[in-house]
């Protein structure tokens, strides 16, 4: 394995669990994380990838069979189903992801890891980890930043797709989904971002916005990254990284 590459974490769930989401097809679930795999490799036919299912589907074979030259780490195990069922697929993918680095060879070799939800990719990875700081990347998301009269928000963290190291997260994050309470509207994204500003975390938004694309498990439906949506994205993080109040949670 490339040591000097960040393993993709991709977090699967082809049951789901989570009864809330439009997209229950497991079948469509797995093809769309196959997808997945198909475009990282596309980004880069070198990344090592760990895919794991918290529904204890095993990928390893069907990934032997399509991607047989590549580094791909398949895990599976089962998903608490009830906490799953009452909390959301944030909390499922909390324990995913602690289960991931817990038994993953790419990821403790590494010693960090790039998260993306199974359904998706990054088309602009590369430049997104261009200011990789060995510690925290994540997209910070904003309100009223072109408004003229109401103050611009750090509303919640994206957490559809991050980079973080495997300390940075056991120190901070790898109990955030057991903070979720849905009942108050408060999801892992806020989790996150509650998380984020209670340890004063500096030096950690990306600097430009992850191009994210594939299906939302939510809706079932393909992104769409239009031009404007792309340059609307790129104006809202500059205007933000000049704003005084927020400047010092970029990356340097």
């Amino acid at each position: 394995m490339n040591t000097d590459k960040v393993p993709i974490l991709l977090t699967s769930s082809v049951i789901a669990h989570d009864t809330g989401v439009a997209l229950k097809n497991t079948e469509a679930r797995i093809d769309l994380a196959i997808e997945s795999l198909s475009r990282w490799l596309k980004i880069d036919p070198k990344l090592p990838i760990v895919l794991c299912d918290g529904s204890s589907h095993d990928f390893t074979n069907i990934v032997a069979e399509k991607f047989p030259s590549s580094q791909i780490e398949c895990l599976y195990f089962e998903n608490n189903q009830d906490l799953v069922k009452k909390f959301g697929r944030g909390f499922g993918e909390g324990e995913i992801i602690r289960y991931a680095i817990n038994h993953s060879e790419f990821i403790n070799r590494a010693g960090c890891f790039a998260k993306c939800t199974s359904k998706l990719w990054v088309d602009n990875y590369t430049e997104c980890t261009q200011n990789w700081n060995g510690s925290l990347l994540c997209k910070g998301v904003f309100l009223n930043v072109f408004s003229l009269f109401n103050k611009t928000v750090f509303s919640y963290i994206d957490t559809r797709f991050y980079i973080v190291s495997c300390v940075m997260y056991r120190k901070y994050f790898e109990n955030a989904h057991l903070e979720i309470r849905v009942e108050h509207g408060k999801g892992l994204e806020d989790c996150f971002h509650e998380i984020f500003v209670k340890n004063n975390i500096c030096f950690s938004l990306f600097n430009i916005a992850p191009v994210i694309n594939g299906v939302g498990g939510g809706t079932g439906t393909y992104y769409k990254n239009s031009n404007k949506r792309k340059i609307k994205e790129m104006l809202r993080i500059k205007l933000v990284r000049l704003n005084s109040s927020f400047k010092h949670l970029f990356c340097r």
